[in-house]
């Protein structure tokens, strides 16, 4: 049933005559190329038919790349219930589990890729301070993408010594890294040299991510050799939260540590609180998994038993530099999820912890001097935030004893020669309470300090978590499932428990960061398992139309060889919030201006408002181009008619193209990168 806007009176323009090829006077681009045909072609079909089912795979390679840490997991076609997680990482942190491995990056100092993760750190770590000004290292740069505003192919990044690098090349570093790590594995698994072909590859990116950024991804990607530009359905673009649905759905109970109980089905009396549980149920798993070298987990237990259609769930997915919240409710008997209500979120991850414990270093020691240091001993600054990692984990509501972290001597020579008094005096002088300095040289944060770091972003989430729960579609919800690297903090925890005062059961899986990984695989085994998404924008392209008296405002008015246009019409593809099936497609015909032309180049716009009426409008923007290739099709119709189809119930927006006198396929692809 499809409940679609083209019921409330979308005019669509009449034949045209090549009124396009001329701008209209009022403000617009006037899209040269194309006339949109008669009305009748408007019509929404889910043909799942003419989506190719593609190649079949012998494995899915699922990467996680993160702002903070990273890593792959797999599983064979012929047993999807196997999922493996990759090897555990050399050089992991102590108390700091090693199935991730952070997302830094280390290029020598003539831009070529040197190590990434944990072995990058280390190198970086140990080269002597006047040589590493030379090496370019970056870490948590995966949130530029979520951050630039007019991302391109061409965007910068900055690494620690504050050189400019090009962001693709950097992507396009690390996927060929997890290509080579992943493949050896493979290889080594199945004793023969394992072929890139035969691996269906998937990367999660957040859900709240905008089109650019998903497409920026895929270009790393083609730029990586991951998979070829003529082979694209290789490569599966999921989202974050979705990923995590789908694998908290395939818990057991025992994979979980349920908040609302009270109780951790692991061992643990029930009387123990919930954070030291669940601390001792982690090391308990932790040591029974370090024996091997795979970690195997079978995921068929099922949440079935306790889920019935049309429940209703919400996964909060904290990650290091998003936080991503998706409603999903289960239709049986397949199991199949539907979206309930768009994904949300916003830049609220466990970053914004360190940028605020970066914001105490500034009070206490002044700006200017941490900005000198950053660029002038990048490795210490490294170190220092290292360090404070560790003490971040270690962060708890009913803490009493300070957090202590170790300066870097460095830190404490650069500053007597930068001030020309002592670190000491500093904290000292700054009157910044609860700070203090010990005298093994370390910096002491009393639990309340360190709590308050915390506080800014956990009060972003409770707030969207507070107005999600306000809306509509979002009530009566059965579990919240909190995934994510940053779901561990129990102060998180604490804090989602008195917001939500029992209205849901809040569940955490066991190794809460791997969530997205496995759920990721699943998702690459079978990807029709998300049935209806619901689109975040609203998406159409700028037509002509008639001009109606009384109707269109005068100043859209253009008069073309004694006919009346309105310029500047926003002709909606899809409205925001609508509910779209998978493999559902929005038909369009056009026809070229001129019969010679070789391109037609269609602007799209959207908006985040439901409807719009003319692309000039307040918050409709250009966003992409859809460019079909005409070149080669001539015909001799009199009106060439192309039909284009549009395919928006995926992580992707696709776009393919026939010309209907000679039923051939024209090359079809929107871009959202070009500006």
């Amino acid at each position: 049933t499809h409940t679609h806007k083209e019921a409330e009176g979308l005019q669509r323009p009449p034949m045209m005559t090549n009124a396009m090829a001329n701008p209209s006077p009022a403000k617009s681009t006037g899209d040269p190329g194309i006339t949109p045909l008669s009305p009748s072609h408007t019509q929404v079909q889910s043909d799942t038919d003419q989506v190719p089912s593609g190649p079949t795979f012998v494995v899915v390679v699922a990467i996680d790349f993160g702002t903070t840490s990273s890593g792959y997991a797999y599983a064979f076609t012929k047993e999807p219930e196997c999922i493996h997680t990759m090897r555990r990482w050399e050089g992991g942190d102590p108390g700091v589990s090693n199935q991730k491995t952070p997302t830094t990056i280390l290029l020598t100092p003539d831009r070529k890729f040197h190590s990434f993760g944990y072995a990058a750190r280390d190198f970086y770590h140990d080269l002597d301070p006047s040589e590493s000004k030379q090496w370019l290292y970056l870490e948590k740069f995966k949130m530029k993408l979520h951050t630039t505003a007019n991302l391109s192919i061409d965007t910068d990044l900055h690494a620690a010594n504050g050189r400019r690098v090009k962001a693709l090349d950097i992507f396009a570093y690390a996927l060929a890294f997890f290509k080579e790590q992943a493949l050896k594995e493979l290889s080594d698994q199945t004793g023969s040299e394992f072929d890139n072909n035969d691996v269906r590859w998937v990367i999660t990116v957040p859900a709240i991510w905008k089109m650019p950024a998903k497409q920026f991804m895929r270009e790393a990607a083609y730029k990586s050799g991951l998979v070829c530009r003529e082979t694209p359905e290789q490569l599966i673009i999921a989202l974050e939260p979705e990923a995590a649905s789908i694998y908290c759905r395939k818990l057991r109970l025992h994979q979980m540590v349920d908040l609302a109980s009270h109780s951790t089905q692991n061992g643990c009396s029930p009387t123990d609180n919930v954070g030291s549980g669940m601390t001792q149920a982690k090391e308990n798993v932790r040591r029974n998994r370090q024996s091997r070298t795979f970690l195997v987990e079978n995921v068929i237990g099922e949440l079935w038993s306790e889920l019935e259609e049309g429940d209703r769930y919400v996964v909060v997915d904290c990650g290091g530099g998003t936080v991503d919240l998706t409603v999903h409710q289960i239709r049986l008997p397949e199991g199949h999820l539907k979206e309930l209500y768009k994904a949300s979120g916003g830049p609220y991850g466990s970053l914004g912890i360190d940028y605020e414990f970066e914001k105490l270093l500034c009070k206490i020691f002044g700006q200017d001097f941490i900005d000198q240091f950053k660029i002038k001993r990048p490795a210490a600054w490294v170190d220092l935030m290292i360090a404070f990692e560790s003490r971040k984990r270690a962060a708890a509501p009913d803490r009493t004893n300070p957090l202590n972290i170790n300066l870097p001597f460095s830190f404490i020579d650069y500053y007597k020669k930068f001030r020309g008094h002592s670190v000491e005096h500093a904290l000292r002088k700054s009157n910044v309470d609860f700070v203090k300095w010990s005298s093994q040289g370390m910096l002491r944060m009393s639990p309340e300090a360190m709590n308050s770091l915390f506080k800014p972003t956990i009060d972003h989430i409770i707030q969207h978590l507070t107005e999600l729960f306000e809306k509509p579609e979002v009530s009566d919800i059965k579990f919240l499932f909190l995934v994510g690297g940053f779901a561990e903090s129990s102060l998180l925890q604490l804090a989602v428990q008195d917001m939500l005062q029992g209205r849901s059961r809040i569940i955490i899986p066991h190794d809460v960061g791997l969530t997205i990984l496995k759920g990721a695989v699943l998702f690459g085994l079978d990807p029709s398992i998300i049935k209806v998404r619901r689109s975040p924008l609203t998406y159409g392209v700028g037509v002509l139309n008639r001009f109606v008296e009384g109707k269109h405002p005068v100043e859209k008015l253009l008069v073309k060889d004694g006919t009346r246009w309105c310029t500047d019409v926003f002709d909606t593809f899809i409205a925001a919030d609508q509910s779209v099936a998978l493999g559902e497609l929005v038909k369009r015909s056009y026809t070229p201006a001129k019969p010679s032309q070789q391109v037609i180049v269609i602007h799209v716009y959207c908006s985040e408002k439901e409807r719009a009426a003319f692309i000039s409008e307040p918050g409709v923007r250009k966003c992409g181009t859809l460019r079909l290739d005409v070149s080669g099709t001539e015909s001799t119709a009199p009106r060439r008619e192309i039909q284009t189809l549009m395919q928006f119930g995926d992580t992707e927006i696709r776009a393919m193209a026939v010309d209907v006198s000679t039923g051939r396929t024209v090359k079809a692809s929107i871009d959202f990168l070009s500006q």
